[in-house]
């Protein structure tokens, strides 16, 4: 099994409940499982002048806890991969882990760390412009 190392941030504690990241992740997705597991979602991100579509399912969503989902794209080769984000309070913050598990081994498996570290930064910072208000 591969796992990337996990990825780290931290995010104001006010606004770190499971409902803001999906949220911040699938604004308005009907397709996105509203709390509870077992939900189908489907995401595009575009990069590098193309459409990267990605799938997966929710397996466990533990309120203010862990997001648990599998994780379906080109880069996994059609492989479902496992997607962990694990909160947990630190003071006025939460600590965000994310751990993907099984990415296939060459450079779009090693993509998904780039693109992790990216979106936890994005993430950090759409709670920070929210706390200062």
């Amino acid at each position: 099994m591969n796992m990337t190392p996990a990825s780290r941030g931290s995010l104001p504690r006010k606004d770190s409940s499971y409902e803001d990241v999906r949220s911040h992740r699938f604004p308005d997705d009907p397709r996105f499982g509203r709390g509870s597991g077992n939900g189908l979602f489907y995401h595009v991100v575009k990069h590098e002048g193309r459409s990267w579509p990605h799938y997966g399912r929710f397996i466990r969503l533990d309120r203010g806890r862990t997001i648990e989902h599998t994780w379906v794209s080109e880069a996994t080769h059609g492989l479902e991969t496992l997607v962990t984000i694990a909160l947990a309070p630190n003071g006025d913050a939460t600590d965000v882990t994310l751990h993907h598990a099984n990415v296939p081994a060459g450079d779009m498996g090693r993509g998904h760390r780039d693109g992790w570290t990216w979106y936890l930064d994005v993430l950090g910072q759409r709670f920070e412009r929210v706390a200062a208000r």
